[in-house]
């Protein structure tokens, strides 16, 4: 049976992304330090820079170790992907045009369909390499509708602060990774806030200190 999982990096005083995000820092300013301990994993060097990583290092560059563990567990038997629009691009508001089609480039890493929940419609956008874009305007629960008969008996996977959020309070994520990173950003997006973990029925079932985050599993056991 299919799982609804999400992955997220937070800071030690709780935020998902710094302030001020854009185009030019979609982590906000200085938050892609939340992202350090996955940049060096052997995993997203294999899915994010293939070609240049084999050019310049070899076929096994990158780190491995618990960190890397951590990150690959995160695309197993993954059939389809939810994010939200911020997530996706940093433009706002109707769609002008087509041109916008991801941060990823022509060939993003994920070779599965991905549901981008937004309140304007356009047309779905397949990719190189088996991705496929659709804009979702009939929110979470249909997202989630699409997405598991999309998966076809497979995983589901969040992705996006706010996404995970609105997953989180409705009580439809079965797994959630945190990887804590020793860093403190002091504003921006903070994740938990309000979240009661506790009343939604989560308890931590895993917490490991990696080469370079500390990362916590949660699951959800209680019937909301």
């Amino acid at each position: 049976m299919s799982k609804v999982k999400a992955s997220l990096s937070v800071s030690i005083d709780g935020f998902a992304a710094a302030a001020q995000q854009s185009l030019e820092n979609p982590m906000g300013i200085g938050g892609q330090v939340l992202g350090e301990w996955a940049f060096a994993t052997r995993t997203f060097q294999r899915m994010h820079s293939q070609e240049w990583t084999f050019q310049r290092h070899g076929k096994d560059a990158g780190e491995t170790g618990i960190d890397d563990d951590f990150f690959a567990r995160r695309f197993l038997n993954v059939g389809a992907l939810i994010c939200g629009r911020n997530m996706f691009g940093p433009v706002r508001g109707p769609w002008h045009d087509n041109s916008w089609k991801g941060w990823w480039g022509d060939t993003p890493p994920f070779r599965n369909p991905v549901f981008v929940l937004t309140h304007y419609p356009r047309e779905s956008i397949p990719m190189q390499g088996g991705t496929t874009f659709h804009f979702v305007t009939e929110g979470i629960h249909r997202a989630l509708e699409r997405a598991t008969a999309a998966a076809n008996g497979k995983d589901i996977c969040l992705g996006g602060v706010a996404t995970v959020q609105q997953y989180l309070r409705a009580a439809l994520i079965d797994e959630l990774h945190l990887a804590i990173c020793p860093v403190l950003l002091g504003s921006g997006e903070r994740f938990l806030g309000d979240i009661d973990l506790v009343r939604l029925g989560y308890t931590c079932t895993e917490h490991v200190a990696g080469e370079r985050a500390m990362h916590v599993v949660l699951r959800r056991h209680a019937t909301y």
